[in-house]
């Protein structure tokens, strides 16, 4: 059965990343499957309402169903409600773009924005995706507030990103990345100049109560001759404050509060082990 369910959420994740969809032949080979079976698999998740196929023989894609119980999650998790009042301010604040992401297990995703900018592109393609912490200002704040072993694991588990498929300056190795670490721990939050994305410069700040691991990181970003290293040390301020005024009103979050009651029993289940002097 773990097969099977393997095998589906392989589909629906390769799927998201395909709008266009995918033919059975390319998505069986992409996911190393045989076609019978990738075949017999679409054919549960079109029943089920999660696939469609565009025409008889076309490409596969997903429908909106997956979207819908995210964005119901979201309603139900209290997270927007106490985090969108606090984004929208920083965005008017900013004049760019400003998004929320949410530590969940060794993911970083970002789940709420504000758009501040009053001209130019508005879009933002990454809302509902992972960060790729190497190169993402989200995901070098979060492990600013990490040890440094910690932070080379996550980044080491989830795999570098490459410059050809982000930004120029996206470091290449765990030693150029946790330089970009190291400087977002000195100065309390972090730089990121096309790193992620080619002529997008992004800051963010980790939101954690103090003694207590990040529970998610707010990200200002905008186009790199507007979002210049002046601006966002003028910026900065502004960033912490609200980062702070977030932790502080995490308690009224569902979704924050299991997490921190998560990891209090983890925390007491690792103190209860015991210690064996070698």
């Amino acid at each position: 059965m773990s097969g099977v369910l393997d095998r589906t959420l392989g589909i629906l994740e390769l799927l998201s990343r395909h709008g266009e969809g995918l033919e059975l032949a390319s998505l069986a080979d992409q996911l190393n499957m045989p076609r019978s079976a990738a075949h017999r698999l679409l054919a549960d998740l079109i029943r089920t309402g999660y696939v469609r196929q565009t025409r008889e023989l076309g490409p596969y894609m997903l429908t909106t169903k997956l979207v819908s119980l995210g964005l119901s999650f979201l309603s139900h998790s209290g997270i927007v409600d106490f985090s969108q009042p606090l984004l929208d301010r920083l965005a008017e604040i900013s004049g760019e773009l400003v998004r929320l992401g949410v530590v969940d297990g060794e993911r970083l995703t970002w789940v709420a924005r504000a758009q501040g900018a009053r001209q130019g592109l508005r879009y933002d393609p990454d809302m509902g995706s992972d960060a790729r912490l190497s190169c993402s200002s989200s995901g070098l704040a979060w492990m600013a507030a990490l040890a440094d072993e910690e932070a080379i694991a996550l980044a080491s588990r989830q795999g570098l990103g490459r410059p050809e498929e982000y930004g120029p300056n996206a470091p290449r190795t765990l030693q150029e990345m946790l330089a970009l670490v190291h400087a977002a721990r000195a100065r309390g939050y972090s730089v990121a100049v096309d790193t992620y994305t080619p002529g997008l410069s992004a800051m963010a700040a980790a939101v954690q109560l103090a003694g207590q691991p990040p529970i998610g990181v707010i990200t200002i970003a905008g186009p790199t001759a507007r979002l210049t290293e002046a601006r966002m040390q003028a910026l900065a301020p502004d960033l912490l404050a609200i980062a702070g005024q977030m932790a502080a009103a995490s308690g009224t979050s569902p979704f924050f509060q299991r997490s921190a009651q998560a990891r209090q029993a983890g925390g007491a289940a690792a103190a209860r082990r015991p210690i064996y002097a070698e």
